[in-house]
């Protein structure tokens, strides 16, 4: 990898007349105003759902000792940036203007599929229940995931080897989106501390009164603890890939 920005010397972003009196320059033609680690952060931000301490490091690093800049050149894009200083985690979500209107986007908002959805509520009980026990690092057996999707089977369902299938592939989608971590072969997957940045209180809670909504009867009562004392964080959007 080149390490070219090694050879720019830092920038004081404060400085009105930065612009003016230094050059970050990294190919013929470059326009640009910021170093190589600000923009290799900010390519992470916009390719990534998320970025953190733990899987991009050097971006982390990056976005929290630049944030106003990088905060602007995402407001360029009609984006907003999120940070959880406590799990430290960082990501973008699509600004919202005033006026009710829609801004132009570069985030392609899909939905998760049920089987989706039902393994994101389960990650964030377990990480929240493991946590709260005293756990460090939060791990989940694929099977025991795929089981507890098939745990909200409605009753009418009759191909079960369809929904296994489904079911076993919302875990390979989660494993993609960076909330599970570990090679999409692997039996076992570590929960990223994400889970609890990017799914907020109010959100899972309206996803699992709409899984509930659809089962009869409703799921077991074990995920009523699921909501207590948390906090909202911020919406989950999807990039496109």
């Amino acid at each position: 990898m080149s390490t070219v920005h090694d050879d720019f010397p830092a920038i004081d972003h404060e400085d009105p007349e930065r612009e003016a009196t230094t050059s970050v320059s990294l190919f013929e033609g470059d326009e640009g105003g910021l170093e190589y680690a600000e923009r290799r952060a900010l390519v992470a931000l916009l390719k990534q759902r998320f970025i953190s301490a733990r899987t991009h490091p050097r971006d982390w690093q990056a976005v929290t000792e630049n944030e106003r800049v990088i905060r602007s050149r995402l407001n360029d894009l009609f984006l907003e940036l999120q940070i959880d200083p406590v799990r430290e985690v960082a990501w973008k979500r699509q600004a919202v203007p005033e006026t009710g209107h829609r801004f132009p986007t570069l985030l392609h908002d899909v939905a998760w599929s049920r089987e989706e959805t039902v393994v994101l509520v389960h990650l964030r009980d377990r990480f929240r229940a493991a946590t709260a026990a005293g756990e460090g690092r939060v791990y989940v057996d694929r099977d025991d995931v795929v089981e507890y999707v098939a745990g909200f089977r409605p009753p009418h369902a009759t191909d079960a080897a369809g929904d296994e299938k489904r079911a076993r592939n919302a875990v390979v989608s989660v494993n993609k989106a960076g909330l599970l971590i570990g090679s999409p072969t692997d039996d076992r997957f570590e929960i990223s501390e994400a889970i609890e940045s990017l799914l907020p209180l109010e959100l899972l809670k309206e996803l699992l009164v709409s899984l509930q909504q659809t089962n009869e009867p409703e799921p077991a009562p074990a995920e009523e603890g699921l909501f207590e004392s948390e906090q909202p964080a911020a919406e989950v959007e999807e990039d496109e890939e």
